[in-house]
């Protein structure tokens, strides 16, 4: 691609997602693939090896397609799941759902946890965020607190990271993400629910948008919760909306209005 010059760069991009396209690849999958190839060429062109940048656009998609979670009650059950057997495994898994739920965190967050990030005196973690480079501190609420304390005193007071397998072929090592995914599907398969880690976050976020509504916060002060960027109101507009339904609310008042007498059928 780099030898092709400007313009045929750009054909060959377009061509490329076109393909992707006609492959019915989601949308956030699609852009994630072109703006990789975006980024080798704007190095290229740093390095001094093409003078020309690919122009190529994403395509159209809709931030957070999925926001509704298992919800809260459904969050619920996932814990009176695990509350109702008592095992190392299980003390565990319950420290991960409150993290993911309590403090929203994303489950590469989880994972990449180690045991010196947690200050349980202090009320505190300390969480590495999406594309920081410096952790972020977030205050622990009591129930989360309790949960990593149950774990920390399964688990020891040894360095490394904070959640690991207990599998008897991999005990000790990191947890994976892969690992949390299944934890979350079986839990919520248990229950009813077709879920995933990043739905429990979104659970957490649409309790925070209701709580602030119902007591006169502004969206922008939950981004402190969800820890998206000070310019992602509009994605925390989502949240909002979808949980309100307003599209359906209206709908609902506009047919409403029309009323028509159904003839008895013959």
């Amino acid at each position: 691609m780099l030898s092709q010059g400007h313009g045929k760069a750009n054909l060959t991009l377009l061509v490329y997602r076109t393909k992707l396209t006609e492959r019915k690849l989601q949308s956030a999958t699609i852009n994630r693939r072109l703006a990789a190839v975006r980024s080798l060429v704007k190095l290229a062109k740093t390095l001094g090896l093409v003078d020309w940048s690919l122009d190529i656009k994403n395509v159209r998609s809709e931030a957070y397609r999925d926001t509704k979670g298992p919800g809260k009650n459904g969050f619920r059950a996932m814990l009176q799941t695990l509350a109702d057997k008592h095992s190392p495994k299980t003390i565990r898994d319950t420290a991960i759902l409150r993290l993911l739920y309590d403090l929203a965190l994303r489950t590469g967050e989880v994972v990449a946890l180690d045991f010196a990030d947690v200050e349980t005196s202090r009320n505190v973690v300390h969480v590495m965020g999406k594309g920081k480079t410096d952790k972020q501190q977030l205050t622990l609420p009591e129930s989360t607190k309790a949960a990593l304390e149950a774990w920390l005193w399964v688990r020891g007071n040894g360095a490394g990271p904070l959640f690991n397998n207990l599998d008897r072929a991999k005990k000790g090592c990191r947890l994976t993400g892969v690992s949390i995914y299944r934890i979350v599907r079986a839990l919520g398969e248990k229950n009813g629910l077709k879920t995933r880690p990043h739905g429990i976050r979104h659970t957490a976020i649409t309790e925070a948008c209701k709580i602030a509504a119902e007591n006169g916060i502004g969206l922008e002060e939950v981004l402190d919760f969800s820890r998206h960027s000070r310019s992602s109101v509009a994605i925390l507009m989502v949240y909002r909306d979808r949980e309100r339904n307003i599209q359906g609310q209206l709908a609902s008042s506009i047919a409403a209005q029309i009323a028509v007498t159904t003839s008895p059928s013959l």
